[in-house]
């Protein structure tokens, strides 16, 4: 009676491993490549580097499907994804501080599949827009 209820622990915890694996979602994170500082005013230039790592061989959602929402910011130029290796992308980003009435600008990346997607944020000091 008791190797049965072994033998279901040992199952179940395969199983919760396994699947935990199989959800994980793309990783997208943001380096800054040039321009970097403490704190943006309006007007400031930096070059952002977007890396997506895909957790799935074979993912659904082509990169260029990846969307960035920006708050305070906007994108003046943008090279194309560069595949990197076979599951890692990069592309850069021109990015303009525009402001914001707070003292944060945001850049967020999303994917959005069946697979559990993806989610990236950067979140800059800014001074605040009189």
């Amino acid at each position: 009676m008791k190797i049965k209820w072994a033998i279901i622990a040992i199952i179940g915890v395969f199983f919760l491993l396994f699947n935990s694996q199989e959800s994980k979602a793309c990783e997208i994170e943001f380096e800054i490549l040039k321009g970097k500082k403490e704190v943006y005013r309006p007007g400031d230039t930096i070059i952002v580097k977007v890396i997506v790592k895909l957790t799935h061989r074979s993912c659904p959602v082509a990169l260029k499907k990846t969307k960035f929402k920006m708050k305070g910011m906007k994108v003046l130029k943008s090279t194309g994804w560069k595949q990197l290796s076979s599951m890692d992308y990069e592309r850069k980003l021109k990015i303009v501080i525009t402001g914001t009435k707070g003292n944060k600008v945001t850049l967020n990346a999303i994917r959005e599949c069946e697979k559990d997607g993806g989610f990236g944020s950067m979140k800059l000091e800014t001074v605040p827009i009189e």
